[in-house]
């Protein structure tokens, strides 16, 4: 009896450390690294092993994983001051602060130690990734380009990937790099929008506080101008045939369609835009590139 009342509660507990990290976010990224490992082994000819799969998808998790819990470690005195994020996990004491930077340094050891099992490169560098993605948590007390450092943290996904495989850079994958650092640099000034009031008044940056919704809005529609192009200049580049082209066009239609849903005046549709759009979009994106590669 005593085994089956821990099963329920050892869910809750996972059920609960999943919420902190948004691990259903991970869709924004994890496509765009399996996109990267099969660039590396059908594109460059190099050998498949399952094990670098699973490390690579390791990686991802432990990555993602540290770079959420220190998120919310770190702001959750203004979490628990803004009532659209009051009841995240910290702030209404379902996890406590000290559970989450256990968390955190738990899983940045386990990144480190994935990294040592694929090559040295990859290993090398994890100190440098690991910085990127936490450095993030701290930008938005200083700079209004916070936007942009949180997308070179989740650019790292497609290069991570390919230097898992091949153990050296191309710009191939360093194009598709750019467009998620594009991408997500631009979708998440749209949902910053939700909380332009509250960070002026907390002296917090972002790129709403500091120039408004109407032109924040014209930055993340440059960005991801910039997202498109950098789809079609690797599309040009690696000389891909129609399947790709589907996925570009599918692409760059979400990425219009998410700023058609997003007025200075209206926000009702934020969520949707963010989460709903820009998940579909990585998914199919990856889908048609993937099958490009492998047919």
């Amino acid at each position: 009896m005593s085994n089956i009342q821990a099963m329920p509660r050892q869910a809750s507990v996972i059920g609960k450390y999943l919420s902190l990290v948004k691990f259903s976010h991970t869709v924004f990224a994890l496509p765009f690294a399996l996109l990267g490992f099969t660039l590396a082994v059908a594109y460059e000819r190099q050998t498949f092993h399952w094990y670098l799969l699973v490390f690579m998808l390791l990686c991802m998790v432990f990555a993602r994983s540290a770079a959420m819990a220190f998120n919310r470690f770190l702001d959750r005195r203004f979490d628990a001051l803004n009532p659209r994020t009051a009841q995240r996990e910290i702030p209404a004491g379902v996890i406590a602060p000290r559970q989450a930077l256990i968390f955190t340094i738990v899983n940045c050891l386990l990144f480190v130690a994935t990294t040592w099992w694929i090559n040295k490169i990859c290993f090398m560098l994890s100190p440098v990734a690991l910085f990127v993605i936490l450095f993030y948590s701290y930008t938005k007390r200083f700079t209004a380009l916070c936007h942009l450092v949180l997308g070179a943290g989740l650019a790292l996904a497609p290069i991570g990937a390919y230097l898992a495989v091949t153990g050296y850079f191309s710009l191939l994958p360093l194009l598709f790099s750019f467009t998620v650092f594009t991408w997500v640099s631009g979708f998440d000034i749209i949902y910053a929008l939700q909380d332009e009031d509250f960070d002026r008044g907390q002296k917090l940056h972002s790129i709403p506080a500091a120039l408004g919704k109407r032109k924040a809005l014209w930055v993340s529609n440059l960005l991801h101008v910039f997202s498109g192009l950098f789809v079609i200049a690797a599309g040009m580049l690696g000389q891909f045939g129609i399947l790709y082209w589907i996925g570009v066009t599918v692409f760059c239609g979400l990425l219009v369609y998410q700023h058609l849903l997003v007025k200075p005046n209206d926000l009702s549709k934020v969520n949707m835009a963010f989460a709903n759009t820009n998940g579909i979009a990585s998914i199919l994106f990856a889908v048609f590139t993937i099958l490009e590669l492998l047919l």
